[in-house]
This record gives structure tokens, sequence and C-alpha cells, in this order.
């Protein structure tokens, strides 16, 4: 039960993420619930796998646990209590972590099952990268990261638009769309990843190598949305991809990131465009 102080989701969402706040606000009633409740379920465990006062064991740990409770899921009465059923002290994790089971139920129960599904594989993939302290030494390996945290999103995007209104998609392409924009990620925070202690890079991989295989997996990800029939589905993947390419070129430049002036612009012109 929420408590009197907690914020709805959209709150949530807009302080984890303006930039995904914005397309997803702007989803019809339905597919907006259905995406927010995708996007925080996949925060929250993102949480953890980034979390700097978690060790390895406990990160893989707390991982597996949420994935099996939501694989216990059988209706929304499945998630009372879901916190106090992972056994942690949670406390000290943000609150898009503390209310995972509450962003669990959000979407209908004609779509929330396939949510929990791809959030408990990839809770489990994260603690599995987690124990082997995300050892990435070819581009087989980085691959298999990839596809782990934002390929199989792209994936659950695809099932949201056919769920909504049946809108095809090219599943490949789909995979391609979140890999470009995972791969872009991790050019941007490249320095604060070797600070933890993390590199993503395959060995001896340049940031020309990693630009190279983002704008290889972005093209998939151009095709994918320019396929997308005129309406939310489209409207949504625009935003994103837009801004990947924008950090791609600058990071290509030797800047360190967009300036929040320039991504406000990006998405008037994308809106704009729609």
């Amino acid at each position: 039960m929420n408590r009197p102080e907690d914020k709805d989701a959209l709150c949530i969402l807009k302080e984890t993420s303006r930039t995904f706040y914005i397309p997803i606000s702007q989803l019809p009633s339905g597919l907006k619930e259905a995406v927010t409740s995708a996007y925080l379920c996949m925060r929250a465990i993102d949480e953890i796998e980034d979390h700097p006062g978690l060790d390895s064991f406990t990160k893989a740990k707390l991982l597996r646990k949420i994935s099996l409770l939501l694989q216990e899921g059988v209706d929304n009465s499945s998630f009372q209590n879901f916190s106090a059923k992972l056994d942690f002290n949670i406390t000290h994790l943000p609150e898009v972590t503390q209310r995972v089971g509450e962003w669990a139920i959000l979407a209908s129960e004609t779509i929330a099952p396939r949510i929990w599904d791809v959030t408990a594989a990839m809770a489990d993939r994260m603690a599995y990268w987690a124990e082997n302290n995300w050892a990435i030494h070819t581009e087989s390996d980085l691959d298999r990261y990839t596809f782990s945290v934002a390929g199989a999103v792209g994936l659950l995007l695809s099932d949201l638009w056919s769920w909504y209104d049946n809108t095809k998609t090219n599943r490949t392409e789909a995979i391609g769309f979140g890999r470009g924009l995972q791969a872009v990620n991790i050019l941007r925070n490249h320095t604060e990843d070797l600070a933890r202690g993390v590199d993503f890079f395959p060995d001896n991989w340049t940031a020309e190598d990693m630009q190279t295989y983002a704008q290889r997996n972005l093209l998939l990800a151009d095709s994918y949305t320019n396929s997308l029939p005129p309406g939310p589905a489209r409207n949504f993947c625009h935003i994103p991809l837009t801004l990947a390419h924008a950090t791609l070129d600058i990071l290509t430049m030797g800047e360190e990131k967009l300036s929040r002036s320039q991504v406000m612009e990006l998405i008037s012109r994308c809106n704009n465009s729609a």
C-alpha cells in the first residue's frame, strides 16, 4: 500500500529520467502506464546493478530475489508487501528500487505479466554480470551484455506496441535499437565506470571502436524507428534515438555530453516534427 508521502509513478519517472519522462508522458492512456511500468521496473534493478555501496555478491543476491518474486506473480495481489518479501534492508536504496512491486502492477493485467517476465530475466542476467565483475573481453561479450540490459528492452517495446494497437516491428532491429542506445551510454559514462572499477570496452578497444559499434547498432535503430507507422510508438522512439545520435556526434568530437538546453531543443524539434 502506498504511504501518504509517496510520489506517484510519473513523479518518480521525472526524477529518475527527465529525458524519458517526456516521451512516456505523451503516450496515450493504457500504453503510458505499461511503458511507465516497464521503465520503472528496469530502472529499479538498474539502480542495484550500479549501486556504489553494494558489493557484487549482495547485488547478485538481491537481483535474483527480485527475479524470483516477479516469477511468483499470479495477479496484482501477488505484489502486496513485495519489498518486505525481499529479506533485505533496502531502506538505503533509491525510492524507485524500494517500490518496484508497485511499478510491476501499473500496467493492464493483459500485458503486465510480460513486463514481469522481462524484468525477472533481466535481473537474473544482471546478477550474472555482477558476479563476474562485468568482465567484457570480446565483442561477443559486449553483445551479450548489451542484449542483457538493453536489447531485451527493445524486444519488450515491440511487444508493447503490438499489444496496444497491433503495430508490427522487425525484432532484430528492435535489439539494435536497445543496443545502440546502450552503447552510447557506455561511451558517455566510460570515465565514471573506470573510476568504479568497471570497463565495458572489450580488450584493446578504443573509443573509436566503441563509436563504430554504437553507430552500427544505431543504423538498426534508425530502420526500426522509421519503419514504425505514424503514431505513439514512432513518436516515443524518435526522441531517445535523436538524443543518442546527437550524443554520439559530440562524443566523437571530443565533448563530454549534451547540455540541458541542447537536449530540450532536440526534444522540441522531435515533438514539432511528429
